[in-house]
């Protein structure tokens, strides 16, 4: 599957962008004198932070192993719906 490859290096713009919004709100900090709304912009910031390092590292394990780590996942549904596929075309025929 090397079209999971490229969906890899797509997770740049999910990592970039939130890194952008931490940066806008550690700005804005700088023009807040409350403490308590301080404390929130930091809390939002690092949260920003996590969020970008697992974008970067599913991007990271998607080009380095060409699986991406939900597709176990979207396999079992896949099968879940394919083996219900009969049952629904039969209650179709029976209308």
């Amino acid at each position: 599957m090397p079209f999971m490859r490229l969906f890899g290096v797509f997770s740049i713009i999910p990592t970039t962008i939130f890194l952008a919004l931490s940066f806008f709100v550690l700005f804005t900090l700088r023009k807040v004198d409350l403490q308590g709304l301080k404390a929130f912009g930091y809390v939002v910031a690092a949260l920003l932070w996590v969020c970008a390092a697992i974008a970067f590292g599913v991007g990271v394990y998607t080009v380095s192993t060409g699986r991406h780590p939900m597709m176990p996942m979207m396999q079992r549904m896949m099968q879940g719906s394919m083996q219900q596929s009969p049952m629904i075309q039969q209650q179709m025929m029976n209308r």
